[in-house]
């Protein structure tokens, strides 16, 4: 059962889980918070995390903010809650104030303040998201146009000749017009059309002068990502490797990779791996798992994986990208997670894929220390597909969650009163059984799923 840490330790990937969640969790109670206050309603205790108090102080306002010892969680109790999840009302407490006093409770305010309080913490979520999504692009930048090589990579074949240059702005390679270019190939078959070779012709301009010179291969089987939790990642492969060969067969082209591990049908592989640290190959085998992926025409698609991401032989240049196409980026970034979010969790419902897809504390921790091993852009980035994860899931209408809530004050406006005591606690009860429910079935993916 491979479900320990394996970079730093449990340590490491404890603490990287910590830092994260209590990124997520202090923006989603803050929204609550915030927006509870420009509504009118008094915010008692805003907690972070749970039990033992370790460091507290009241502010002006006569609101406790706290960190508590359990940082798996937190909340914001407000003025009138008999609990830190709002279901509940202190009807004595509440009896005993004034008409001004109640309006400052969340059971006294007005339904569209108690609604937006309530929204503001899966939307705050989002706007996390979107901010981080769309910060990342703004210093990476948009690749820049014509398409101009930035830094080479190192790769194997670097002995061999290779002419080109950072600055090259480059017009074809091996003949074969960029994707943008005049008689151009598609961008998807632009790949299938370059020969396999390790190196190629490039027609590039040079300080504004059409000069031929020599590259590599722009798509070589170089490891840019891994996935955490993969066959891949699991065995020690790094960003940077690059594999030579599979089962003694030398390839070139990230596609012969791909090409090989998905018709291995789950067999074990040798491979070669060139490793630029040390500038030597070293042998590694590993044994390709079935992976559910989005079929980008919709649904998923089930093939065999090694969890790596490739990249091209050398880095882009890139230009200074405009604020607002940044945070378009971010909103369509955050779109997307949310989209196969909802896509994933219908076929795993509908059992077209598997329900190992469903991730529980131990594997978040797992891919938070993975993710943080790959540098700080890597687990900033997985901070901002976490939030996106946890505000979807705040929304669904359930109770205990804030969509349960949301769904208790739509009652309300219909029917021009709020459900009865009893009915919320046989709801909330419910709702609660569901929520340990989801978690021990994800608990239990973490400990026996592959």
């Amino acid at each position: 059962m491979e479900f320990l840490p394996q970079f730093g330790g449990v340590l490491w990937t404890l603490l990287a889980f910590v830092v994260a969640l209590s990124i997520i969790v202090a923006i989603h109670e803050f929204g609550h918070y915030i927006i509870g206050r420009w509504s009118g309603i008094h915010a008692e205790v805003f907690s972070l995390g749970f039990g033992p108090v370790l460091f507290s102080r009241r502010d002006r306002r006569g609101t406790l903010w706290q960190v508590a010892a359990l940082p798996f969680g937190g909340y914001v109790k407000f003025l009138g809650d008999s609990d830190a999840a709002s279901a509940g009302t202190d009807g004595e407490a509440i009896a005993r104030m004034s008409a001004q006093e109640r309006r400052r409770t969340m059971h006294g305010a007005p339904l569209w303040a108690r609604a937006a309080t309530v929204a503001a913490g899966p939307v705050f979520n989002f706007v996390l998201s979107i901010l981080i999504f769309g910060a990342i692009f703004q210093l990476r930048g948009e690749v820049a146009d014509p398409l101009t090589v930035g830094d080479l990579r190192p790769l194997p074949a670097a002995e061999q000749v290779v002419t080109l240059e950072e600055g090259d702005a480059i017009r074809a390679i091996a003949g074969v017009p960029l994707p943008e270019g005049e008689g151009a190939q598609s961008p998807a078959a632009f790949p299938e059309a370059l020969p396999i070779r390790a190196t190629l012709p490039y027609d590039v301009l040079r300080d504004g002068q059409a000069v031929s010179v020599t590259g590599p291969y722009p798509f070589p089987p170089l490891i840019t990502q891994l996935a955490p939790k993969s066959a891949a990642y699991s065995i020690g492969l790094k960003q940077g490797d690059v594999i030579t060969a599979v089962d003694g067969a030398p390839i070139i082209a990230f596609s012969q990779l791909k090409t090989r591990v998905e018709a291995s049908n789950g067999a074990p592989l040798l491979l070669d791996v060139w490793r630029p640290a040390t500038a030597e190959t070293l042998e590694f085998a590993l044994t390709p798992r079935r992976v559910d992926e989005p079929d980008p025409e919709g649904g998923f698609r089930t093939e065999w994986r090694i969890g790596i991401a490739g990249g091209m032989a050398f880095e882009l240049a890139t230009e200074r990208a405009g604020l607002l196409t940044s945070l378009g980026e971010g909103v369509a970034q955050t779109g997307r997670i949310v989209s196969s979010s909802i896509s994933g969790l219908y076929h795993m419902v509908a059992g077209k894929i598997s329900s190992c897809n469903m991730t529980g504390p131990i594997g978040i921790a797992q891919t938070s220390g993975a993710m943080a091993s790959q540098g700080a852009t890597s687990f900033i980035w997985f901070v901002a597909a976490l939030s996106t994860a946890v505000g979807l899931l705040n929304l669904f209408p359930v109770p205990v969650l804030d969509g349960g809530h949301l769904v208790f004050h739509a009652y309300e406006a219909v029917r021009g009163r709020p459900p009865s005591d009893r009915a919320l606690r046989v709801l909330m009860g419910i709702g609660l059984a569901l929520i340990l429910s989801l978690m021990v079935f994800a608990l239990t993916n973490d400990i026996f799923c592959p």
